[in-house]
């Protein structure tokens, strides 16, 4: 069957699961393969549990019309949402970074979808996988879309392009993440900058940060860029508070001189900057944009404020690299508070510099004062440092309930291989 005839049934079928588990009646199955499982094994359990057919590369042994075989269905599903892509003459504004794009992308979404109706990648669904699920939803009367590309290695954002095909892109930065992947951080700009590069080769449009002066470099070429920071651009501002929800100052191109986020750490001020520059330039009322950032509030375990009794615990869990390490620890240290405990979980897919970039922060943590410290797993176990350290995040959080902190600041953050918000399991 060729993308054409799958697209007719997609149009009958419009709903895409890999999951069996997630299947509702009448979804197209698509039986991924993995190293550790084979969707194929699945199909006819798949058709019992109300699918309305099954794409297989695996020849079936029984076999059923409602079983479509073609030659690897990963790359049929990516053709497939690149098909359903090419419907549309809307705007597919693409995000990627080291840091920050899933708050990015959900700022954005709630800017754009304040005036427009707009899709976007559930989640952090940013992968080989979520990419084509992401386009796949994107539904007949979307007047925008917005999508979420992560990536480890060069040559992933180049290939998300090719089906998503973004009329406009954003690099919220090029830092220390993937490092093992991407080989230094070098290879991260230039593996992030692929997304600038298709912009470049087809008359797209770049917004950036102007205060990352690579930014500037790695946009050269590009026809149309927007910028926004905090002296140069659109959009200008800068942080007016951050005790502990980030307040942020306009200084230029907005009508609204400030905004009160429900956003942890001045580190956002960037992301906050692109969505209201992005929403200046789609045209979305000023005070619109306000509401929509002031209204959005962080979860799946980022940079969330949570209060238990007396203690307030800022819960960033989802993922830990140099870059956003440093940032979370430098504003957690400048917040007004006499008691600050931290439980800080590994860093992963750093390669040869892991050890180094551990042991970094290990130094870092110590030109402060701190009531605790813990670090939690992986290669903070050969790290110097006069600190506590625990082998996981259960004993972590069995560390935790017996110390019955009042009147304290806590800080979780970590690795999501680390699993740091199992910490406060019962705390929550």
């Amino acid at each position: 069957m060729d993308i054409a005839a799958l697209y007719s049934l997609f149009k009958k079928h419009p709903s895409v699961q890999t999951d069996t588990r997630k299947l509702q009646a009448g979804d197209l199955f698509f039986a991924l393969k993995g190293p550790s499982f084979n969707g194929n094994q699945f199909a006819l359990q798949a058709l019992e549990a109300g699918a309305a057919y099954a794409i297989i590369d695996e020849a079936p042994a029984m076999p059923n019309n409602r079983l479509i075989l073609i030659n690897d269905v990963l790359s049929t599903l990516q053709q497939l949402a690149g098909y359903h892509r090419s419907q549309f003459n809307i705007p597919f504004i693409a995000i990627t970074g080291s840091n920050g794009k899933t708050t990015t992308k959900e700022l954005v979404h709630a800017v754009l979808n304040a005036h427009f109706t707009t899709s976007t990648t559930q989640g952090n669904l940013n992968n080989h996988i979520g990419i084509p699920l992401t386009l796949l939803r994107v539904p007949a009367n979307a007047q925008m879309a917005v999508v979420e590309m992560g990536a480890n290695h060069q040559k992933e954002i180049e290939g998300y392009c090719a089906y998503t095909r973004p009329t406009h892109g954003i690099i919220t930065n090029a830092g220390k993440a993937h490092l093992e992947g991407f080989g230094g951080v070098e290879g991260v700009k230039k593996g992030k900058g692929e997304l600038f590069d298709f912009l470049r080769a087809n008359d797209g449009t770049a917004f950036a940060f102007d205060d990352y002066d690579y930014l500037h470099k790695m946009s050269q070429g590009i026809q149309e860029i927007v910028w926004y920071g905090t002296e140069k651009g659109n959009i200008t501002g800068s942080v007016l508070a951050s005790e502990p929800f980030l307040q942020v100052a306009i200084h230029q191109g907005a009508s609204f001189a400030s905004l009160q986020t429900q956003l942890v750490g001045d580190y956002n001020l960037p992301n906050v900057l692109c969505a209201i520059t992005i929403g200046k330039y789609f045209g979305v009322p000023d005070d619109a944009i306000k509401q929509a950032i002031e209204n959005y509030k962080p979860g799946n375990s980022r940079s969330q404020l949570v209060e238990k009794g007396t203690n307030s615990i800022i819960l960033d869990a989802y993922n830990a690299n140099p870059s956003s390490m440093r940032a979370a620890i430098q504003n957690f240290a400048a917040l007004q508070a006499p008691s600050k405990v931290l439980l800080l979980g590994a860093m992963m897919e750093l390669g040869p510099e892991s050890q180094q970039e551990h042991q970094a922060l290990a130094n870092l943590l110590q030109q402060y004062s701190w009531k605790q410290v813990v670090l939690v797993g992986g290669d903070f176990k050969n790290v110097t440092s006069p600190y506590l350290y625990l082998e996981d995040a259960l004993q972590a959080r069995e560390w935790l309930q017996q110390q019955h902190f009042e009147h304290t600041h806590i800080l979780v953050k970590g690795s999501r291989s680390t699993g740091m918000e199992r910490v406060l399991a019962e705390q929550l």
